[in-house]
C-alpha cells in the first residue's frame, strides 16, 4: 500500500522516469538535427537561386540599359540572398548549444565565423541592389564603370564570405570527426572539401578562375551533411555530450 501511494501521489517508478528522459532525448536529438538540416539546404538553394538571378542581368558589357526593364528580377534575387543571412545564422544559433558541449571555443568560433560571412555575403548584395538606381542615370558619363565596380563588389565580398565560410566549416567539421557528431567519413569529406574551397575563393580574387571546380567537393559535404542528419541525426552520446569510445552505442 505504501509504494502505490507514492506512485500514485507523483512520483513515477524509476524506470518510467528514464524512459521519459530518454524519448524526451531523442526527440529534441532528431528535431535539431532535422530544423539544421533543413536550413543547410535552404541556404544552398536561396543564395543560390538569388545570386543566378541576379548576376545573370549584369553579365554584359552594357549590362546598366537593360536592367530598368528586368529590375524586379534582380530585386527578388537579391532578397533570396539576403535570405541566406537569416539561415546562416539560425544554423550557428542552433548548432552552438550542440557544440558547447564538447569545445565552448569551437561554438564561439564557428558562429563568429558565420557571422563574419553573412555581413560579407550582405556587403555584396547591397552593392547589387545599388544598380537599380544607378540604372536611371545608364547614359551618363561613368556610370557604367561605377556599375562594373558594384559588380566586381559583390564578386569580390562572396568570395571573401566564402573563404571565412571555409575556415569556419574546417573548424566545424574538425569537432564533428573528434567527437562523432556524424560518421567520421562525412567529416573528413568536410575537412577535405572545406579547405580546397577556400583555396578556390582565394584564386579568384587573384583571378586564376578555377573556383568553380573547386567548390565542388565542399558541396559534396553541404549536400550530404543536411540528407544524414534528417534521416540518422546526430550521434545520441555524442549529442549529449558524452565521449562516444567508451559508451556502448544506444538510441537516445
Amino acid at each position: 500500500m505504501i509504494e502505490t501511494k507514492r506512485m500514485t501521489n507523483g512520483n513515477a517508478p524509476p524506470a518510467a522516469n528514464t524512459s521519459l528522459k530518454a524519448g524526451v532525448l531523442r526527440d529534441s536529438r532528431m528535431t535539431y538535427s532535422r530544423v539544421i538540416g533543413a536550413l543547410f539546404l535552404l541556404g544552398f538553394l536561396s543564395y543560390g537561386i538569388g545570386s543566378g538571378l541576379a548576376t545573370s542581368l549584369v553579365g554584359g558589357s552594357n549590362f546598366l540599359s537593360t536592367i530598368a526593364a528586368s529590375q524586379t528580377v534582380l530585386v527578388i534575387g537579391a532578397f533570396l540572398m539576403f535570405l541566406n543571412t537569416g539561415v546562416d545564422l539560425g544554423k550557428a544559433v542552433l548548432f552552438f548549444p550542440i557544440l558547447e558541449r564538447h569545445s565552448k571555443r569551437t561554438a564561439l568560433a564557428y558562429l563568429a565565423t558565420m557571422i563574419v560571412e553573412v555581413v560579407l555575403l550582405d556587403l555584396g548584395v547591397l552593392a547589387l541592389l545599388l544598380i537599380v538606381p544607378l540604372a536611371k542615370h545608364a547614359g551618363e558619363a561613368g556610370a557604367q564603370t561605377l556599375g562594373s565596380i558594384l559588380v566586381q563588389t559583390n564578386f569580390t565580398a562572396y568570395q571573401m564570405g566564402e573563404m571565412t565560410l571555409g575556415v569556419g566549416a574546417v573548424v566545424l567539421c574538425a569537432l564533428l570527426f573528434r567527437t562523432r557528431l556524424i560518421p567520421r567519413w562525412l567529416a573528413i569529406s568536410g575537412l577535405i572539401g572545406y579547405p580546397i574551397l577556400a583555396a578556390g575563393t582565394i584564386a579568384e580574387i587573384f583571378g586564376i578562375h578555377i573556383g568553380l571546380y573547386l567548390t565542388i567537393p565542399g558541396f559534396f559535404f553541404e549536400l550530404v551533411f543536411p540528407v544524414w542528419l534528417f534521416f540518422k541525426g546526430f550521434q545520441p552520446e555524442a549529442y549529449r555530450g558524452l565521449p562516444v569510445n567508451n559508451l556502448k552505442s544506444q538510441e537516445a
